[in-house]
């Protein structure tokens, strides 16, 4: 009897049990989390990111947004890592506009082409779409607008009796070479040349500004060319004659940045977001109210007035996120026109409409910095070089980032080295 009336038991029991669960209030679902990477360099800084984020999650509490930064060099790697699982490690993720190909190809970056309203295709730079646009698919929102430009020490340039920055490459030799002299700094020019992206960047400016290209009209690398090894010479000449610093070929942006903001050089290559941290923030610089921006040089009888490297980004939805439309209107609000004009200090607005108008004077008046950021973004971006967009483009920048490495540091000549390179680049075309 005992075996028979236990199952009967058991499920009087279990029967009670589920009657008691479903007279239970169901249970709230807690906010969709949102996983954000993004980078440290470049762009708004750590405490602007994090007011943005808090200003969001206080907007929208069924949302919450956690971000995470690391260094540009880390980026794409942290990317793909976090693809290789599912759901991804990341909802949202910082783009380079030359990984945009690659990333569409592996299908890491959802097709947001139908989430692009009328209004953003009015009102943004539409230079801004090639940035996140693959094979006429968009896969994110431009973000990071942005270009090298030209620093320098105004004080220190008028120690060494000059009145004005030099307007070609060669001016700015003879410069350097007089304040070198003067002892004014043992290294008047700072660069980023280390074995990363970094150096593709002043690469490119470099070669563009001496007339070259990095490929021609079909693809083909050209940067091995006549003007490719001048251009690298040059640059191997500048360091053998004591006037660029040595340790710009193990230096990225931060390095350049730190050394500038020291008094340490008269010239510098960066982004924006350099000019308000060295001339308005007395806790990380030396130079504040002494740095001025100009037209970035080129080199003489190139034909080019000037040139520089497009550094665009954008921010994009994980194609395997369990969150898009949550993960969309974070970026959606981190690229609106009044986000991205209230924190414009190291960030251009992507709005046409921010660069008209009134709304162009309170752009201007934003912060100091922008009076100056401002109308130098409009005349140097017309002078702005994209760098080739291709799914194999991480694979052929080590092989450049190698060859300019090899030759800045004497271990094979410059033609030696672009010679490699541009095999290499054939061979991924292929």
């Amino acid at each position: 009897m005992k075996n028979l009336k236990t199952p009967f038991a058991l499920t009087i029991v279990l029967a009670l049990l589920a009657g008691a669960l479903g007279c239970q209030p169901a249970q709230q679902a807690g906010p969709a989390t949102i996983r954000v990477l993004t980078m440290e360099q470049a762009g708004p800084t750590v405490e602007e990111m994090n007011a943005i984020v808090e200003e969001f999650n206080k907007a929208n509490p069924n949302i919450k947004v956690e971000i995470e930064y690391v260094s540009y060099d880390a980026l794409h790697d942290k990317i793909t890592t976090a693809m290789a699982s599912t759901p991804p490690a990341y909802d949202v993720f910082l783009v380079d506009d030359i990984w945009y190909a690659e990333f569409a190809k592996a299908g890491y970056i959802l097709d947001v082409t139908d989430r692009i309203t009328k209004d953003m295709r009015d009102k943004i730079f539409t230079a801004s779409w090639d940035i996140t646009t693959v094979g006429g698919k968009v896969y994110g929102m431009p973000w990071l607008l942005d270009e090298k430009y030209f620093y320098y020490n105004e004080e220190l340039l008028s120690q060494a009796g000059f009145s004005a920055p030099p307007k070609t490459w060669e001016e700015l030799v003879d410069q350097a070479k007089v304040i070198k002299e003067k002892g004014i700094v043992e290294y008047p020019i700072v660069w980023s040349w280390g074995q990363y992206e970094a150096a593709i960047c002043d690469w490119v400016t470099l070669l563009y500004g001496n007339g070259g290209r990095l490929v021609d009209d079909s693809g083909k690398p050209v940067f091995n060319d006549e003007t490719g090894v001048k251009t690298l010479t040059w640059m191997l000449q500048t360091i053998d004659e004591g006037i660029t610093n040595p340790a710009s070929v193990s230096y990225v942006e931060e390095d350049v940045r730190n050394v500038f903001s020291q008094g340490k050089a008269v010239f510098a290559t960066n982004w924006v977001y350099m000019y308000d941290l060295v001339n308005f923030n007395a806790e990380q610089s030396q130079v504040t109210g002494k740095i001025k921006m100009s037209l970035m040089p080129a080199f003489a009888n190139s034909g080019v007035q000037s040139a520089t490297i497009n550094g665009s980004m954008g921010f994009s939805v994980a194609a395997t996120s369990p969150n898009k439309d949550a993960a969309w209107k974070y970026i959606e609000f981190l690229t609106s026109e009044d986000v991205q004009n209230r924190y414009s200090a190291h960030l251009l607005p992507i709005w046409q409409t921010s660069y008209q108008g009134e709304s162009l004077n309170k752009l201007m008046g934003y912060t100091p910095a922008n009076a100056t950021t401002v109308p130098m973004f409009n005349e140097q971006f017309p002078f702005a070089h994209v760098r080739p967009k291709v799914a194999y483009y991480p694979e052929a920048s080590k092989a450049l980032q190698l060859a300019l490495q090899l030759a800045l540091t004497k271990q094979k000549t410059p033609q030696q080295a672009l010679d490699e390179a541009a095999a290499k680049w054939v061979e991924l075309a292929k």
